[in-house]
Formats: structure tokens, C-alpha cells, sequence
């Protein structure tokens, strides 16, 4: 039996805690389909996040070395991100995941509606 406990290093809690927030699939879903982009045609592709919120999500996706940050020494300067080839090598997994979400999605929420009407109130 595997153990699964919060010591060391496991990449199962790593993996899923860096990629499993609100906005870091979408980020790279955005990325993989429109390739090379700006900061701002990122967030205007992505309109509900914040500024904030996808700097974070940049830098920590380029942190894991996901995406690949770009200034080019300009004026006003420029910024563009792309996916890394090791994140390329994540897409068909999340396409995956997408897809089974895509699949399943009726079954989740009619399945959360039951036990909504199930719970007193």
C-alpha cells in the first residue's frame, strides 16, 4: 500500500496544489491554443482575472519552468509568454482532464443538485 503522507517531497500534492488553483489550467490552456502572447491579451482572453492574480500565475507557472517569460528591450517595453516545451508535454493531460470534465459534467452537477435536496435545511 502506497502512503501518502505530508512529509518529504510528493509530487502528487506538489503537482496537483500548483496546477489544481482557479487559474493556472486556464493560463495554459490560453497559451497552447493561442501560442505567443502579451501579458494584456492574456488577461483579455482570461476577462474575470485579476492583474494580480495572473502575474502571480505567470510567474509561478515560469517559476516551474511551464511558461517562458520574454522582455525585449523596448519602449514601452515588451512582454510575451509561451509555453516551455515541458509545458507543452502537460497539455495532453489537461485536454484529457478537460475532456473527461466535458463528458461527465451533466452527471457532476446533477449529482450536486440530489444532494443539495438531500441535506435539511
Amino acid at each position: 500500500m502506497k502512503d501518502f503522507h505530508p512529509t518529504g517531497t510528493c509530487p502528487i500534492r506538489d503537482i496537483l496544489c500548483r496546477l489544481g488553483d482557479k487559474w493556472s489550467m486556464l493560463v495554459m490552456i490560453t497559451l497552447n491554443t493561442n501560442g505567443t502572447m502579451r501579458f494584456s491579451d492574456i488577461q483579455k482572453t482570461i476577462s474575470d482575472i485579476s492583474q494580480r492574480m495572473l502575474t502571480v500565475t505567470l510567474r509561478t507557472l515560469e517559476t516551474d519552468g511551464l511558461v517562458s517569460r520574454t522582455v525585449y528591450a523596448e519602449v514601452p517595453p515588451r512582454v510575451e509568454y509561451q509555453l516551455t516545451e515541458t509545458g507543452k508535454t502537460l497539455m495532453p493531460h489537461i485536454e484529457n482532464l478537460v475532456g473527461w470534465a466535458l463528458e461527465h459534467m451533466t452527471d457532476i452537477f446533477d449529482n450536486r443538485k440530489k444532494t443539495e435536496r438531500q441535506q435539511p435545511a
